[in-house]
């Protein structure tokens, strides 16, 4: 017989036999062919066998007492799905044939002339299917994680968790999503995680933003235009859709679409078909659509602004994204993310400045957090970017606003007033490079104020002289 690959692959084999010279020769005869063997006398230590140790296949005699070859069959099929199993027998029937086959098992074998060859080739046949489903399962299963991975959406607060949970469950269908959420909040980057975990995966990603362009344009965007459809049109044109065939489109502003062009795209939706600008021909195409606004199409559809069947057929899965303020918790990993993406070290951000980052609602949400970011690297350059840095605690003219400072989120548990007044001085002490006039004028206070203050946190001896080359004229303004 022709062996087998090496040891390590080779597949482990209980043959079953009433008779167990029976068993023993075909074991032999399997080993021989490079298969590891083990035989039991009958159905029912054929199933102690099986419970005891994992098998790749088992070989059954068909006739047998009970438990027959049907009944562990049967029994196998049920507990263990993996294990393939032939029969064997030395009374053919057709209709048993049958019925075996009907039960799971992989093939009925005849006891005559060299059967147990014909068993090694089926096993070898039954391993190697066995060996390219495990491997296509392992190379899903990676390329699932490291899809997963590179997904564009960053966080981990419970509000972030559940939206990723709902975009997870709804790629894998066909389904319309329409993403819903205020300005900034991620709908582009969700709509790209929705694609890349998609079957469509590695077809293409078109976007395209309904409010950017005017509708005449909008509708040769989208749909294409033949030559000489008008003025300008100098040749044939495919639209985004033909682009998109096979992949994602993303349709963002939704709500700005016009009335005329909401007719056609129901169309696409409805029949998969449209008719380019100035054309009579119908183009079909296999397009996944993911929409989304800011606006409330409810209203407009009760204003008749925006069409209520078209409503109905993108809000099949409806998808509301979490604005900043709601998940707070996300603030630190964002700039973290932000910083690694502008070449900046993780710990470029001051521990006050990432209080503040962390207390600001970011009514522009993730936007307007990446553009706080980018702003304050420049101004900070080579420098730890710190409070002043950060455009919310800033005025027009680069100080800070009358009644607008800082302030930091109170934990649950409370905190220590005296502490953060001790941190803030040495905070300003060091900003200053220790000059006391120019740390007093960071923190509000007068001079002598700062003094005081100083003393009372063990931060200056009473009576230590004042710094050379500080501005002494602050004492007599004060």
């Amino acid at each position: 017989m022709t062996a087998v690959p090496a040891a390590e692959e080779r597949l482990k084999v209980l043959v079953v036999d009433d008779e167990v010279k029976n068993a023993e020769l075909v074991a032999g005869e399997l080993a021989d062919a490079g298969f590891e063997t083990e035989f039991a006398s009958g159905g029912a230590a054929a199933l102690k066998r099986l419970e005891a140790a994992r098998f790749d296949a088992v070989v059954t005699d068909l006739r047998m007492a009970p438990p027959d070859g049907i009944a562990l069959l049967t029994e196998v099929r049920q507990r263990w799905p993996e294990t393939v199993v032939v029969v064997m027998t030395a009374y053919a029937a057709l209709e048993t044939a049958r019925r075996t086959l009907k039960l799971g098992a992989i093939d009925y074998v005849e006891k005559e002339g060299d059967f147990t060859e014909v068993i090694a080739m089926v096993l070898r046949e039954a391993g190697e299917k066995s060996q390219l489903t495990s491997e296509n399962r392992r190379l899903h299963d990676t390329v699932e994680s490291l899809r997963r991975e590179a997904l564009p959406v960053v966080g981990e607060a419970p509000a972030t968790r559940k939206a990723l949970d709902m975009a997870a469950r709804v790629a894998v269908t066909d389904s319309t999503v329409l993403l819903r959420g205020e300005s900034g909040s991620g709908k582009d980057l969700f709509a790209r995680s929705i694609h890349m975990l998609s079957r469509r995966a590695a077809g293409p990603w078109v976007k395209v933003n309904c409010g950017a362009l005017p509708e005449s344009l909008l509708e040769s965007e989208l749909f294409g235009h033949e030559k000489g459809a008008f003025t300008g049109a100098i040749r044939q044109k495919p639209g985004r859709f033909e682009d998109a065939h096979k992949g994602t489109i993303f349709l963002d502003e939704i709500g700005e679409m016009p009335m005329s062009l909401q007719v056609k795209l129901l169309q696409v939706i409805e029949e998969k078909t449209f008719t380019r600008v100035g054309g009579n021909q119908p183009i079909t195409v296999d397009v996944r659509i993911i929409t989304a606004t800011n606006r409330p199409l409810e209203d407009m559809v009760r204003e008749r602004a925006f069409r209520e069947d078209l409503f109905f057929r993108l809000n099949v899965f409806p998808l509301l994204l979490p604005p900043l303020r709601e998940r707070p918790g996300d603030v630190p990993r964002l700039v973290a993310h932000f910083l690694r993406k502008h070449g900046a070290g993780a710990d470029k951000f001051d521990e006050a400045a990432m209080r503040a980052m962390g207390s600001y609602p970011f009514p522009g949400n993730v936007r307007e957090l990446e553009h706080t970011v980018e702003r304050a690297l420049i101004l900070a350059g080579p420098d730890p970017v710190g409070i002043e840095h950060l455009s919310f605690a800033q005025s027009a003219s680069g100080a800070a606003p009358a009644g607008a400072t800082w302030v930091p989120e109170i934990p649950e548990e409370g905190l220590n007033l005296e502490d953060l007044e001790r941190e803030l001085i040495v905070k300003a002490l060091e900003r200053a490079r220790g000059n006391k006039s120019r740390a007093a004028r960071l923190l509000g206070l007068t001079r002598r104020t700062l003094y005081s203050r100083m003393e009372k946190h063990g931060l200056r001896k009473p009576g230590d002289a004042g710094e050379a080359g500080e501005d002494e004229g602050d004492d007599a303004a004060e």
